[in-house]
């Protein structure tokens, strides 16, 4: 594993760890009214947290697109993955609350699962693949169900709602980083030229904003420790998914690496849940009735 990827990756973590934190402490206050709209976005751009918050987020997207540029998916999304780990370290730092067997149980077992996979599957890249038919099928069912979790999401919106958008936003972040790879090999093979002619960048955009909406939407009607833990873990296996799917990603496929493998990633899904559930996470406030205008804080 290149020390180059692996830098970029866990920078890209911490970014996105800490942004989503100070985002969903300011989306908390954002008026019901704006659930799944695009007018929750505007809204929460008068608000100074959320706007750090969002560079960060952003920042940790563009360290993940370089990784990607360097890195196969299948080793990019894993390390990713570990941006709970600094979101946690922020709001323990917050709440002054100790990681106890929990916490330490939830540590071990991401750390531990993001390295099984890796050793285990000893991610290569490989020839992406050319069917076109195979590239829209693949993302078609990730986009489809991701629209249809936001519109069962809709019905169900403080039950379990903030998790079906979070799970939905993982995908859509998990195509957009696909997205992200193969642009950025268009544009080392053909320059500029080639990047403004092809669609994947303006999808890229596109999914970008949708995600955005959905995750913040997520933010906006319950606790971090719902939604987090959800995003963090769809995502990964949806960029595995699409880089194994049509980018060529090689993974080994014997029988004691497959096992490791989905060891590995039971280990990662289920660490995530435990430290996104730690008292330690920020609980938020569910306040019934809002304000429409945000005060800049």
């Amino acid at each position: 594993m290149s020390v180059l990827v692996l830098a970029l990756s866990v920078s890209a973590a911490f970014c996105l760890g800490t942004g989503f934190v100070f985002q969903q402490s300011a989306a908390q206050q954002a008026p019901l009214s704006d659930f799944l709209s695009p007018r929750l976005l505007l809204d929460l751009m008068k608000v100074r947290r959320w706007l750090a918050g969002l560079a960060l987020m952003v920042t940790g997207m563009v360290l993940s697109a370089l990784a990607l540029t360097h890195g196969q998916i299948s080793l990019v999304e894993p390390l990713v993955a570990t941006n709970l780990l600094f979101a946690m370290a922020l709001s323990r730092h917050q709440t002054r609350q100790p990681l106890g067997r929990q916490g330490w149980g939830g540590l071990v077992l991401l750390a531990g699962g993001v390295t099984a996979f890796i050793v285990a599957g000893r991610p290569e890249a490989g020839t992406a693949i050319a069917d076109p038919l195979r590239h829209w099928l693949i993302i078609g069912v990730m986009v489809g169900l991701a629209l249809l979790l936001a519109t069962w999401a809709k019905k169900t919106r403080f039950i379990i709602g903030p998790v079906l958008l979070a799970v939905a936003a993982g995908l859509l972040y998990g195509v957009q980083d696909a997205l992200t790879r193969v642009s950025g090999q268009r544009f080392t093979a053909g320059g500029l030229a080639a990047l403004v002619i092809s669609w994947q960048p303006y999808a890229v955009v596109v999914i970008g904003v949708m995600g955005l909406v959905l995750v913040q939407s997520a933010f906006e009607t319950a606790p971090l420790r719902m939604s987090l833990p959800a995003l963090t873990a769809s995502q990964p296996l949806a960029g595995i998914v699409c880089g194994v799917g049509f980018l060529g990603d090689r993974l080994r496929t014997s029988t004691g690496a497959l096992a490791w493998q989905a060891t590995g990633l039971a280990a990662i899904v289920l660490g995530i849940v435990l430290l996104g559930m730690h008292p330690a996470m920020p609980r938020g406030t569910a306040a019934p009735h809002r304000h429409k205008n945000l005060q800049p804080r």
